[in-house]
């Protein structure tokens, strides 16, 4: 049976974040009522003129400066014409001919192997409207036109991922840069990272790539892989049964788990693209480039490797710690603040971690600041709280934004470490718990594991429990 090799390209739209949009001056704040951020500018309103707003070609240059690209000089906004009800001019401004950047490229890890993605173009447009569609009302949508008009960037990769392993290595290494550059918030569930599968497969040994198809409707890494996974599996099945692949859009369905036709065969000379004619071609000097490029902040590639070394950590808590520009933040100004650098990794990489991911939370909702997280460390490292009781305070404080010494103090938490308070205790352990103290003297450890829970217990995890382990050893052998 013949093998074949899939050919995945994605490409990525990124709302950047500037106070206003791509060409005009409505604000771009998120959560605010429908259709209160818009002007006749982003409503398309007939007579009116775009005027570009330079912090959006500030955020892409970064961008096409760290992912390697050339930059166009001039780079050109043209009309994408299309009809849709979320597009009220109904063409888009975007660039096709002449992108802002060309010909980059983005290193991605994959099972401790380096692999270079190319980057076709990284170019500007403007972000459509949001439709809704009511569940109590079917027949109809709504259109909230705040976001149209919001700066987008989009980021064409080369079909050079084959697997998707790879192109989850590739999502996260863009969102990382992103975030890193501080051009947008990349946050999915608001819709600021969105993206665009196209999926080809090809028999094993040959050089010429098959038959395009592209996937939308893709809004988490989740499906994004879903949907490159069912395509591989859905073409592959069709080449083996001898059938043609036809180049088309398909959309996929998330409940389903499934892709499914939208319209085929479509090019670029479906959009019409022509030069917008009330935007001047924009030139970008060398000086501007220069200094950008100057300005480009440690990404998340490098931060690990000063992390590793800077740090004493290993490669792997450097990766974890840098995976998330906040969680890498998070981490050093602990350490700058006086915490013990393995420390504060095993508590960010740990605990940290573990409860946004129980509590499905992002990392931009936390309040523990690194102040508090470098004295909840002081307070395990002084014997002042133990081990039990330093989680049950982290596990408050990453959410409320309190200080741990006053968690400490409001729930009593203080160690209990003097050994005549404790050795009351252990005395009375010892008395209720006679087969397990035979148990003990019989050479079974875990019997004395179960003697200094009891102690705990009773102690509402406050003992010290070193001093807890020694007492009950001395008293056993008394005994």
């Amino acid at each position: 049976m013949a093998k074949y090799v899939p050919s995945i390209g994605l490409e990525v739209h990124a709302e950047l974040s500037t106070v206003t949009k791509v060409f005009c001056g409505c604000p771009t704040t998120v959560g605010v009522p429908p259709n209160t951020q818009v002007c006749p500018v982003c409503l398309g309103f007939p007579g009116v003129l775009p005027a570009l707003n330079r912090q959006v070609v500030e955020y892409g240059l970064r961008a096409a400066l760290a992912m390697n690209c050339e930059i166009t000089r001039p780079s050109i906004f043209e009309r994408k014409g299309y009809y849709y009800p979320d597009l009220p001019k109904n063409f888009q401004i975007s660039q096709k001919r002449s992108p802002l950047g060309l010909h980059g490229h983005l290193e991605i890890g994959v099972d401790g192997a380096s692999k270079r993605v190319g980057i076709s173009d990284v170019h500007i447009e403007e972000d459509a409207a949001k439709l809704l569609h009511p569940e109590e009302d079917t027949a109809h949508s709504l259109v909230d036109f705040n976001r149209g008009g919001v700066g987008l960037l989009e980021i064409v990769s080369e079909p050079d991922m084959n697997s998707p392993a790879e192109v989850e290595a590739y999502m996260t290494a863009i969102r990382n840069m992103l975030l890193y550059l501080d051009i947008s918030e990349a946050r999915m569930e608001q819709g600021q990272l969105r993206f665009e599968a196209s999926v080809s497969v090809r028999p094993e040994g040959h050089d010429e790539l098959g038959t395009r198809v592209e996937i939308k409707n893709l809004n988490s890494f989740r499906a994004v892989l879903g949907a490159v996974e069912y395509e591989i599996e859905r073409q592959t099945a069709a080449l083996e049964k001898g059938e043609a692949l036809h180049q088309e859009t398909r959309l996929w369905d998330d409940e389903r788990g499934v892709t499914e036709t939208m319209r085929r065969k479509e090019t670029s000379e479906d959009y019409r693209y022509f030069p917008e004619p009330d935007l001047v071609p924009l030139e970008i000097d060398g000086e501007w480039i220069a200094r950008v490029r100057s300005e480009l902040p440690e990404l998340a590639e490098q931060r690990a490797r000063r992390f590793a070394a800077e740090y004493e950590l290993t490669e792997y808590d450097a990766n974890i710690l840098t995976t998330e520009k906040a969680l890498a933040d998070l981490f050093e100004e602990t350490v700058k603040v006086g915490a013990p650098a393995k420390a504060a990794a095993n508590w960010v990489t740990g605990r940290l971690l573990y409860h946004v991911n129980e509590q499905g939370l992002d990392l931009a909702d936390l309040k523990l600041t690194p102040a508090a997280l470098a004295e909840l460390i002081s307070l395990i490292e002084s014997d002042t709280i133990t081990g039990a009781a330093a989680r049950q305070v982290f596990d408050q404080i990453v959410t409320s934004g309190e200080m741990p010494k006053t968690v400490v103090e409001a729930l009593g938490l203080t160690q209990i470490s003097d050994d005549d308070a404790i050795a009351s205790i252990v005395q009375e352990v010892i008395a209720e718990h006679a087969d397990a103290v035979e148990s003990y003297r019989k050479g079974k450890e875990n019997a004395l594991k179960f003697l200094v829970g009891q102690v705990m217990r009773k102690t509402k995890g406050r003992a010290n429990p070193q001093v807890v382990n020694d007492l009950l050893r001395k008293k056993l052998m008394e005994a």
